[in-house]
């Protein structure tokens, strides 16, 4: 019943393959009982759920999401997870429950995303960090608890993967902070309003400056996103996959 739960529902009732079998929600949410689609009434039950689903879904927080990924493991149920703020553990965790069902995952579903991440990776490449410094700065809604979004994190792997090491990040810069580290990538993080996502990767030479954006009008993108990698996870052996493969840009 979140932002992007209602925008995924929607993106479903727009496409023939797949329809909505189930929805879950916390056991406090007082939208509980109530019919989402015909047939479909809200739940907080998620076994009950899962027994009615080929693929799920995960817009979620953290916990909720990893506790739906393990009971969908035990079925060997693929899953498209599209939660972020996840921790270096909780990482960890989808990786090892990757090798018992399929898991899409990313930060961000869009395709126009996934084609800026492929063109930063490469402008990344064709830049050195010896005459380019990366900047990438990212705006989202007030409501966003975490910071900066997952997607200005896969922009920061993109440059260095581009570049084939990473010297180090910086989050945040305030006092007498000393010259600029060279190749360091800076991240920058802006909130306000109802933004749903706004990301520019900039490459800043001597005298010129490359950059590469990309702003959301709607979440509507992302959710047709994570619909279109549902259906490409489906069948797929179990296995941790990203956009990329879904776009033939791995």
């Amino acid at each position: 019943m979140g932002k992007m739960g209602e925008r995924v529902r929607a993106a479903l009732a727009d496409d023939s393959a797949l329809v909505l079998g189930a929805a879950l929600e916390a056991p406090s949410h007082p939208a509980l009982g109530s019919e989402l689609a015909p047939g479909v009434k809200l739940g907080a039950d998620l076994a009950a759920a899962l027994a009615n689903a080929d693929i799920a879904l995960a817009f979620a927080t953290p916990a909720a999401t990893l506790a739906l990924v393990r009971a969908a493991a035990e079925r060997a149920l693929p899953c498209v997870v599209g939660t972020t703020g996840l921790g270096a553990e909780q990482q960890r965790e989808l990786e090892a429950l990757a090798k018992r069902s399929a898991l899409l995952v990313g930060a961000n579903f869009s395709v126009a995303v996934n084609v800026l991440q492929h063109l930063t990776r490469e402008a990344a490449r064709l830049l050195p960090a010896e005459d380019y410094d990366a900047e990438i700065v990212e705006m989202h809604h007030v409501s966003k608890v975490d910071a900066p979004s997952g997607t200005a994190l896969e922009l920061a792997s993109a440059v260095e993967q581009g570049r084939g090491a990473g010297r180090g990040r910086v989050l945040a810069r305030e006092g007498h902070t000393g010259p600029r580290p060279r190749g360091a990538i800076g991240i920058q993080t802006l909130r306000g309003g109802d933004n749903p996502g706004e990301h520019t990767v900039m490459f800043v030479g001597r005298g010129e400056r490359m950059e590469l954006v990309h702003r959301a009008a709607t979440r509507d993108h992302f959710a047709h996103g994570a619909v279109r990698g549902a259906k490409w996870l489906l069948g797929k052996p179990p296995g941790l996959y990203g956009m990329a493969e879904v776009l033939g840009l791995a």
